[in-house]
């Protein structure tokens, strides 16, 4: 079997004197969606903030498609084709949709803006009537339909996306996941996905691994992890959003 396009090997890192991750082992094949799942504080993010640098595996190595990236400098990540959709959304909010999709496209210095803008407005035709507005005054679920068409437009081999169903209403929340479905299965784009909403991760998911106090406590298929009782019990009780 290849080698995973991401890799991360026993990854420790700290805000401050306080360890965030405690030697973290995770793994993302090509072509495929895996979640990552946990409780708010487990570190989940903090993952997803590591392998961009920020803040630097203090130990363990951090692979992307065989190369070590654990001391790249975060810009350099990016050019990789690692794209991120950050928790909080982070759009620009000062700039429109048109704007925000641009500084998307930036890594091929626009070269494909208007191909790609085609593409990602017909994913979420909600953006497309939106192009001149500005980003700070759309919906909650139009944000994070922004930030993950912003990060599309950088064309990734690795999509990482960071809760993006956080207070969303379900419809919307629906919207998105079948989006990232289609994203895999008709483009076989490999994903990444944190999220505490795990009953719609777990289901979407190929892979997943469970997040507790910085540690992995658990992995197996999507299907296996939600047959689990104790999953059930931690995530899923009344958690069918």
């Amino acid at each position: 079997m290849s080698a995973p396009l991401l890799d991360i090997k026993g990854v420790k890192s700290f805000y401050g004197k306080i360890m965030a991750l405690k030697g973290v082992d995770l793994s993302v094949n090509e072509g495929e969606i895996v979640t990552l799942i946990g409780a708010n504080g487990a570190g989940k993010s903090t993952l997803m903030m590591t392998v961009f640098g920020t803040p630097r595996a203090r130990e363990g190595r951090i692979l992307f498609d065989g190369r070590d990236i654990t001391d790249m400098p975060s810009h350099e990540v990016a050019h990789l084709r690692i794209a991120q959709s950050p928790e909080g959304r982070r759009i620009f909010a000062r700039m429109t949709v048109r704007e925000n999709l641009q500084m998307g496209s930036e890594i091929d210095h626009g070269a494909y803006f208007h191909q790609d803008l085609e593409r990602v407005t017909a994913l979420f035709p909600r953006l497309r009537e939106r192009l001149d507005q500005r980003g700070g005054t759309l919906s909650g679920g139009e944000q994070q339909m922004l930030a993950i068409a912003r990060a599309l437009m950088m064309r990734p081999r690795l999509l990482m996306l960071d809760e993006p169903s956080l207070g969303l209403a379900p419809i919307i929340v629906k919207q998105i996941f079948d989006v990232i479905r289609d994203l895999n299965k008709r483009d076989g784009m490999t994903v990444f996905l944190v999220e505490q909403n795990a009953f719609h991760a777990l289901r979407l998911a190929h892979r997943g691994y469970v997040m507790v106090n910085g540690l992995i406590t658990m992995s197996g298929t999507g299907r296996e992890l939600l047959a689990r009782p104790e999953i059930r019990a931690a995530y899923l009780e009344g958690g069918r959003h």
